[in-house]
Order: structure tokens, then sequence, then C-alpha cells
């Protein structure tokens, strides 16, 4: 059944605090409503399953990995009424308009994607994502210090906090990422 009218929403936090297993809810209670529904994630992110968006506690749903937002439009299936799109922050700025696109088009398009990078600072196409979308959630996980709600991801080297310096784009999970409240969150800049 198609909307009256497309709609953003994004689903935003940190890593580890449950972006991916939300999406999938979503993407599930659509499917159950028999709404068509088509999920893309980039390529880069091969973590868990290569054609399945997963979140950390081994939830997936069926996914099409692609190498740029222009790859969306290109392989959308003409009855799809809800689009999903994991880890937005790593596709080009022309995301933005794609989501535009297609929320225009009357599709639902749920995103989700970090916020905030490992410095602590705008993630990529994110802000602008956040800014347009109509419905924003933004969820917390526990920091991995203290207990207390994390907002922040700690990128680890060698168990020690990555330099500010460091490459802001490095796909890993909990081998080398925490969770991090404000004030257990470390950017070493010397």
């Amino acid at each position: 059944m198609a909307h009256q009218y497309g709609y953003v929403e994004v689903i935003t936090g940190s890593m580890f605090c449950g972006k991916t297993e939300e999406l999938i809810r979503r993407l599930r209670r659509s499917v159950i409503a028999r709404q068509k529904v088509q999920v893309f994630k980039p390529v880069i992110d091969s973590r868990y399953a290569y054609s399945k968006v997963t979140s950390h506690s081994g939830v997936d749903f069926e996914a099409l990995p692609i190498n740029s937002a222009a790859e969306i439009l290109q392989n959308l299936k003409p009855e799809v009424t809800v689009v999903g799109i994991d880890e937005a922050q790593f596709f080009d700025d022309s995301i933005v308009e794609v989501v535009d696109q297609l929320a225009n088009q009357g599709i639902r398009v749920i995103v989700t994607g970090l916020d905030t990078d490992f410095r602590g600072e705008p993630f990529g196409c994110m802000p602008v994502l956040i800014a347009k979308a109509e419905y924003v959630d933004k969820l917390n996980a526990i920091c991995m210090v203290c207990g207390e709600p994390a907002s922040r991801t700690q990128r680890l080297v060698n168990g020690k906090p990555a330099h500010y310096n460091d490459p802001i784009v490095i796909v890993g999970a909990s081998e080398m990422y925490e969770a991090r409240c404000r004030r257990c969150h470390e950017v070493p800049r010397d």
C-alpha cells in the first residue's frame, strides 16, 4: 500500500545504541503491514554479512550493498513504498538529494547513521539528513567505562584512545570501538 506522502525518519546515535536493530524493527512492521520494502547499505560495511543489514546483537534483514547513493535510484524497484538505508554516514553527500527525491515520490525513507565520528564531531551527511528529516530518534548506548548513558563512539588502537588525526573512517565493531559518555570519551591531540 502506497503512502499518501513521503517522509524521512532518521535513527542516529553512537555505536552500540541499537540504530540498526530499530531500523530492522520498523522494516519488519512495514512488511507485516504488507508494504513493499527495499533496504540499502554501503558496500564498505561488511562486518557481519554482505547482503544483510545486521545489528551487533545478530538481528538481520536482507539488503543490497551499494557503492554510491546514486545506486539507490538505479536499483529501486517500482513497487517499493518503504526504503531503509543503513550506515548513511558512509555515503557521499548526494545521499541527501537521493533521500529527498525518494520522500518527494511518496516513499517512507528510514535512515540510520552515526551522528558523530570517533572524535565526537558531526559525521558526513548526517547533520543535513537530521535537519531535513520529519522524524529523528537519537539513541544512547551504555558507557563502557562508567555505565552512564553514552552518546559518543570511542575508537581504540591497541587498547588506547585513537588520536584526533587518525583516519575518520575505519569500519569495525567491538574489537576497536566502545560506547562512551561525554566525560569518559577521550581523543588525544598531542
